[in-house]
């Protein structure tokens, strides 16, 4: 026995608990588990679950949890001891190596979560400018319709990705964005199918050859004739084969589609002619030029089509296509027909006459408006 605990043995027992006391404070005893390093334990533990650690290195914290919890355990049967300088402290090791095990994997969580957190800010702005894109596309198509439902989902998962990266729930902001881009991949895809024959070269060529007749025709017969380009919105005005004016104007809400049945908001493309003028007292609208739609190939591609199982039995194909101006209330819409401006259209109505052909096409160049769209979305979704 060391002489100083020796010396013990002579003190009064009242005196032993101060002598002790004072002996601890001479030699400079501590706590067996110094309080601060499981504090800063604790504290390490607390950041990794803020940072989602048990979800981003899930081994990692599983890891260093499970062997926390153990010396936690352990920890409370040296609450109330205390050790000598020289003797060796286990358990304080194991803390200090599972504190270096924390921070290292703290790092590590950390330096993952920036690089989530820069991916998924980058996500969503790429997400953001592609909505923003499609919708001024869609809309400047006149086919908002067609995607409406879409973007308006679209849109809702972007604010709930922007939620989550607020919440610093970067991994969940990041598989929203993911569902979002996969919701405009389908429409897109959607679009491109039903837009795709702007771009087929075949097409382009028949609706080229349309026009072209129409226009000899008015050459030949010295009268006027109307040409409507869906695509470029537009209506011409030709007489004795010339072209004499152009007016822009309105389609139905599905307008660039061709039309098959009632109620499908197309306007639709072939050879007409105008069945009837209808001035005031005769018409809803200001002025209308009534066509006779629907003709023998609108009836076969109906027919076609109910064959086919495309369109049910019970539809009907329709009728009331006209070229008018706009109604009493001055409504900018239309159901299927081509809307003019009232001025517009009371020059047109002044110059043609019953029997007057109209010959409605999607487009007459192969570089139009949808084509260039098409080649944008494409590009578009591609980069996501």
């Amino acid at each position: 026995m060391p002489a100083f605990l020796e010396g013990l043995a002579c003190v009064r027992p009242g005196y032993l608990a101060i002598s002790f006391c004072a002996l601890v404070a001479a030699t400079g005893c501590t706590p067996a588990v110094p309080p601060d390093l499981l504090a800063d334990i604790d504290a390490v533990d607390r950041q990794l679950i803020d940072l989602g650690a048990p979800r981003i290195a899930a081994d990692e914290y599983a890891s260093f949890a499970t062997r926390w919890a153990a010396l936690r355990i352990r920890t409370q049967a040296y609450d109330d001891l205390i050790r000598w300088p020289w003797e060796s402290n286990r358990i304080e090791d194991e803390l200090r190596q599972l504190l270096a095990h924390g921070d290292t994997t703290l790092v590590r969580v950390q330096e993952e979560q920036a690089a989530l957190r820069r991916t998924a800010e980058t996500a969503i702005a790429k997400l953001d400018e592609r909505l923003s894109a499609l919708s001024s596309q869609v809309a400047s198509l006149g086919s908002h319709i067609v995607l409406g439902k879409e973007l308006t989902h679209a849109d809702l998962l972007l604010k709930q990705a922007r939620s989550f990266f607020q919440q610093r729930d970067y991994a969940r902001s990041l598989e929203i964005t993911k569902q979002a881009n996969e919701t405009l991949d389908v429409q897109t895809a959607v679009l491109t199918r039903d837009l795709q024959r702007y771009a087929d070269a075949q097409q382009i060529a028949r609706w080229q050859i349309m026009a072209r007749r129409t226009v000899e025709w008015s050459r030949i017969h010295q009268s006027p004739a109307i040409i409507v380009s869906k695509v470029d919105r537009e209506l011409l005005l030709y007489e004795n084969g010339k072209k004499v004016s152009s007016y822009p104007v309105r389609l139905g809400y599905n307008g660039l589609k061709d039309k098959l049945v009632q109620g499908d908001g197309a306007t639709p493309e072939g050879r007409y002619r105008v069945a009837a003028l209808k001035g005031e007292g005769e018409t809803q609208f200001f002025r209308a030029l009534l066509l006779d739609y629907p003709n023998q190939e609108d009836r076969r591609r109906f027919r076609a089509a109910v064959q086919a199982g495309i369109v049910p039995p019970t539809a009907s194909i329709g009728g009331l296509i006209e070229i008018h101006g706009m109604d009493s209330t001055g409504t900018s819409q239309t159901l299927g027909c081509i809307m003019l401006d009232n001025s517009h259209m009371q020059r047109v109505f002044s110059r043609v006459v019953a029997g007057t052909p109209v010959t409605i096409v999607g487009a007459l160049t192969e570089r139009n408006a949808i084509t260039l769209t098409l080649t944008e979305l494409q590009q578009q979704q591609g980069a996501t």
